[in-house]
């Protein structure tokens, strides 16, 4: 046995001596290949060291720690330690080929050497088969892929990479080929050309569901919105499937699910088939579970109100359905929520109140709660501050809040202070954030600043807009400044290129054609008179005349003296004083306003009482309104209602004039009448951001007396797009309604040779009813965009005895919407009239647009 044991000693020393010498020698030895190192004959060796070779992208050392081999660590050669090494790094799939070789052997130690043959790199992918638009998008999203191993990992992310983009365009089942090309520009570099066939997009064929017992499937495919399976009353067939949207579908059903009290609901599986090319299938498996109600409910930590107080407000009885929702919304409700148990707190001061509803107990099909209240201290405002107003002063954005230091903590007020910073034109809607900052909020005395975050938004405007109507163009240049300051007026520095920053509007407006048409305003108004007060004050005047014929259609050119001309001249002069009330609420104000004016008629066609002399018109208006509206260029709730009463003196009361005997330019030359008007208007979000607006409109103008005739002056006019342009020049008001040519309505007891005077002139009596659903595009500082559909009715009379409410012109149509503060509001409508005016065209679709050019004025 000795022997034995000497013997084989001997040969293995002879053997290791010998691959010695072979490595000595002949060079490395591959230490994989079992016919240079037989695996029969291993031996420990000391790791000396290991190098790399073949790496050219990657880090060395990062290799040597991955093949797990470390020097001065003991190792047998051959041994599965060794073949580790090779399958270890070839599982990294970054090389086409690995080796491990024995270096040299000195004694006992051994030095290795990993020979690594790297994968091509990829230089860039090449799409086909897609849009430009899409293919870039995509491109987009795998250009990060540049310079990485083309392996199979690569492939498979760049697969999943574009079909997650397709089935965003809802793209479910594309065929994508990828194969790879050599770079010839670039070493070891390939390129991965990918084939793509997006084929149809897919739309939902039917939605199945299974395990519903409660609810028949109409019903839960009504409450799965965002997936719209195929209906015959679809005109456009169903939607295009999103994943996106079909997520949110299925919790939008749970939700409902709960909602109706089955609190256990959910749904089991979901499983997505292929219907045809086009369509796909959903089964949706459901379990409803029991329905539950609410039992007792209790309340703990609440010492400001009473149980029974926060039951009412709760509004939640036992025996109601159990509604998670519901009782969230009642507890704590959306920040615009004024009935919540929230708002009952915070609006009296509760600054840090919080709620907590626990469910104690669930027996059978019924739940006890104890609502758990924490209400904190009364909170007082230390300071109200401003950011982000750059241009606006403080006190003009201040003294329109209604949050001031020294008062409780309100809720409600911020979100009142919110809507009247909107409400002042000079920043964007959607950047007013309210703050409360916690480095103010002092606990002990329970005070706390609130910060208002504001963003200036373009405000003073010029106007250029131009028409063509009456064989005539007339172009239209205006300025308008709403953020005036005559406080600054004298001072150099704020002229940039107008003193800004008081709130004050002043506005400068010319319109012209030329010789035949020409008219000038000015207005100016104060809305804070005396800075301590909401006491607004304006004025403004005008002057415009206007020639009837005596001009050749085509070059505008006058044909006749000026003494022959028909011609009308206008002038007149406003001031308004107006205060904003506090009872019945604080939305309601109060304008007076006392005008002159005086027309003066050159053998003027007989659309008046008078073709030749001057007439003068001093009224005194009273209008009172109120404003809710929560913005100014899209509102979404709230109404605005205003009810107006303007009034000449009754000057046939004591004239003394016989009026069936005195001349014209004596019975009219001083105009009588009393003129009322009321317009509502209401909004209301009907769901999501759909909106309804409704309005109601009537205006009467009436005589004192039977002896004098209703005046040709301040008429209604009734039709058209309501742009107050050249009809101005008529005296008349302009009432807007889609589908009808301007003025064109009139009252059917007008006879035919009375037609275009009172087309011309109005009607004493108007009523006007508007439905209209908004829809927006947009709402941001750059545009506010939104669609719209509208419904219109309303008609004229010449007296009392002729009105019908239920006899009324009807118009229908579709509109859009576009205000941006560079070019102001752009609007098109396509409205169609569907009952005709005598001796006028057959109704038939008619397009009104609107347009104007506002350009900011601040950088000048």
């Amino acid at each position: 046995m000795k022997r034995l044991f000497f013997l084989i000693s001997i040969f293995s020393f002879v053997h290791l001596a010998n691959i010695q010498a072979q490595i000595t020698e002949e060079g490395p030895i591959n230490l994989s290949d079992p016919e240079e190192f037989s695996y029969l004959e291993p031996k420990d060796y000391e790791i000396g060291g290991i190098k790399v070779t073949g790496a050219e992208y990657l880090d060395t050392d990062v290799l040597i720690t991955i093949s797990k081999l470390v020097v001065g660590q003991y190792i047998n050669v051959p041994s599965e330690e060794t073949a580790n090494v090779v399958k270890v790094l070839m599982a990294q799939n970054l090389f086409e080929n690995v080796q491990l070789y024995a270096d040299r052997i000195v004694d006992e130690t051994i030095y290795f050497d990993i020979r690594v043959t790297e994968r091509p790199r990829l230089s860039h992918i090449e799409l086909n088969g897609l849009k430009k638009s899409m293919r870039d998008d995509i491109q987009k999203k795998l250009d990060a892929s540049s310079g990485k191993i083309v392996n199979e990992n690569l492939l498979k992310t760049t697969k999943n990479t574009i079909e997650k983009e397709l089935r965003k365009k809802s793209f479910l089942y594309p065929d994508i080929e990828i194969k790879t090309v050599k770079d010839s520009a670039e070493v070891n570099n390939e390129i991965l050309v990918v084939d793509v066939d997006r084929n149809k997009k897919i739309k939902v064929q039917k939605v199945n569901f299974s395990g519903n017992e409660v609810f028949s499937d109409r019903k839960l495919t009504k409450w799965l919105k965002g997936v719209r399976p195929k209906r015959w009353w679809r005109i456009f067939g169903p939607g295009k499937f999103k994943d996106e949207k079909y997520e949110e579908a299925k919790e939008n059903l749970i939700s409902t699910l709960h909602d109706k009290g089955y609190r256990d609901a959910e749904i089991i599986k979901d499983t997505i088939t292929r219907y045809s090319d086009k369509r796909i299938e959903i089964d949706l498996d459901i379990y409803e579970g029991p329905q539950y109600y609410v039992g007792d409910i209790s309340w703990t930590g609440n010492s400001r109100y009473t149980d029974s107080v926060l039951n009412i407000i709760l509004g939640i009885e036992k025996g109601d359905v159990f509604s998670e929702e519901k009782l969230n919304t009642k507890l704590q409700g959306p920040t615009r929520n004024s009935d919540d148990l929230g708002a009952l707190y915070q609006n009296d001061g509760y600054l840090t109140f919080s709620v907590n509803p626990v469910i104690k107990k669930i027996y059978n099909d019924t739940i006890d709660l104890e609502v758990q209240i924490y209400e904190g201290k009364q909170y007082t405002i230390n300071r109200v501050l401003l950011r982000g107003n750059d241009i606006t002063n403080d006190r003009v954005v201040l003294r329109s809040i209604y949050t001031k230091p020294g008062q409780k903590y309100s809720r409600e007020l911020i979100m009142r202070s919110i809507r009247e910073i909107s409400q002042l034109g000079m920043f964007d809607e959607e950047a007013i954030e309210p703050d409360i900052p916690q480095s103010t909020m002092d606990h002990e005395k329970g005070t706390t600043d609130i910060v208002f975050n504001v963003k200036e938004k373009p405000s003073d405007q010029v106007e250029l807009s131009g028409g063509y109507g009456a064989g005539q163009v007339i172009g239209t240049l205006g300025l308008t400044f709403n953020n005036f300051s005559t406080s600054n007026f004298f001072k150099k520095d704020a002229w940039k290129p107008l003193p800004r920053g008081d709130g004050q509007k002043l506005s400068l407006r010319g319109q012209t054609s030329g010789k035949r048409y020409q008219s000038y305003s000015f207005s100016f108004m104060e809305p804070w008179l005396g800075g301590k007060k909401p006491v607004n004050f304006g004025i403004s005047a005008y002057t415009s005349n206007s020639s009837y014929g005596g001009f050749d259609y085509y070059t505008g050119r006058q044909m006749v003296e000026d003494s022959e001309l028909s011609r009308i001249w206008m002038t007149g002069v406003t001031v308004s004083l107006g205060k904003r009330l506090q009872w019945p609420d604080n939305y309601f104000q109060i304008n007076s306003s006392l005008s002159f004016q005086r027309y003066k008629l050159q053998k003027y066609p007989s659309y008046f009482l008078f073709s030749d002399g001057t007439a003068y018109n001093i009224n005194f208006t009273q209008e009172i309104s109120r404003n809710s509206v929560d913005a100014p260029i899209y509102p979404t709730s709230g109404s605005h209602i205003r009810l107006s009463l303007q009034v000449t003196p009754p000057y046939s009361a004591w004239n003394n004039l016989n009026y069936d005997t005195a001349p014209e330019q004596e019975k009219f030359k001083w105009t009588e009448y009393h003129k009322w008007k009321f317009d509502s208007q209401w909004y209301a979000k009907i769901a999501g951001k759909l909106v309804l607006k409704t309005q109601a409109q009537f205006g009467y103008l009436g005589n004192y007396t039977n002896r004098t005739e209703t005046s040709t002056f301040e008429r209604f006019k009734l039709g058209g797009d309501g742009m107050q342009g050249f009809d101005f020049l008529q005296g008349s008001e302009i009432i807007a309604m889609r589908g009808y040519m301007n003025g064109t309505i009139i009252p059917e007891t007008t006879g035919d040779q009375d037609q275009n005077v009172a087309i011309s002139s109005g009607s004493p009596i108007y009523t006007k009813y508007q439905l209209e659903l908004r829809h927006p595009i947009m709402l941001n500082e750059q545009a506010t965009v939104y669609m719209m559909a509208f419904a219109e009715a309303g008609n004229t009379w010449n007296k009392f005895s002729e009105v019908n409410p239920f006899k009324l012109r009807r118009s229908a149509g579709i509109g859009a919407r576009i205000f941006l503060p560079i070019f102001g509001m752009l609007g098109i409508d396509y409205g169609h009239a569907f009952d005709p005016i005598p001796g006028l065209p057959e109704s038939q679709w008619k397009q009104n647009f609107t347009f104007s050019i506002l350009q900011d004025l601040g950088g000048f």
